[in-house]
């Protein structure tokens, strides 16, 4: 699934319908018939709950809220509808600090999310993601003691477990360098006909 969260609905469903079943079959790799990524990773109650949250109840969707919810690396949305954007405030609640890149500070409130750990949502961000960041978003996590420290910029940072982030773009159809691609888990929000 976190191969397909960069694509639209048609490419998805023809890479994995089409291809991927299709390649599993000629090579006698066992799978359960009529199998379904998106009830692998969540189920019909999740999935009412997140619509409870403000995500929107198309497939497409719901999709990408599995994606989100199952991923290990931070996601990033690709979201210039603010479809996403919508459904993850509705998830996280009013305890979600949101910032911009082009604020002022804007560092020292990563450093400050990450220490008291908040969940932090890093709005219209370019193609080309800060690279202080890059020690965040690659996870190298330093333990010390009983927690986990970060170096953001030439800050060392304590990082509490419930540390959330998630990264958002307005861009319709951005180009992210190879390391962000695979720093960050993309998923496209993007709304088709």
């Amino acid at each position: 699934m976190s191969y397909i969260g960069p694509f639209n609905a048609q490419f998805r469903n023809a890479l994995w319908q089409d291809k991927w079943i299709t390649d599993i079959t000629q090579k006698a790799i066992p799978y359960t018939n009529g199998i379904d990524p998106l009830d692998v990773l969540s189920n019909m109650s999740q999935q009412a709950i997140w619509m409870t949250e403000g995500l929107p109840a198309d497939r497409f969707s719901l999709e990408n809220a599995a994606i989100i919810t199952a991923c290990s690396r931070y996601p990033l949305l690709i979201d210039p509808q603010l479809q996403g954007i919508k459904w993850i405030k509705g998830k996280e609640g009013s305890e979600m600090m949101t910032i911009t890149p082009s604020q002022d500070k804007w560092l020292k409130k990563v450093e400050h999310a990450l220490a008291q750990g908040m969940v932090l949502m890093i709005e219209s961000v370019s193609e080309n993601i800060d690279p202080m960041l890059d020690p965040l978003l690659s996870k190298q996590f330093v333990k010390k003691g009983k927690n986990f420290c970060v170096r953001i910029g030439s800050e060392e940072v304590e990082m509490m477990p419930s540390f959330k982030l998630y990264l958002q773009t307005k861009l319709q159809n951005p180009h992210y360098k190879p390391e962000t691609c695979a720093f960050c888990t993309i998923i496209n929000f993007i709304v088709t006909e």
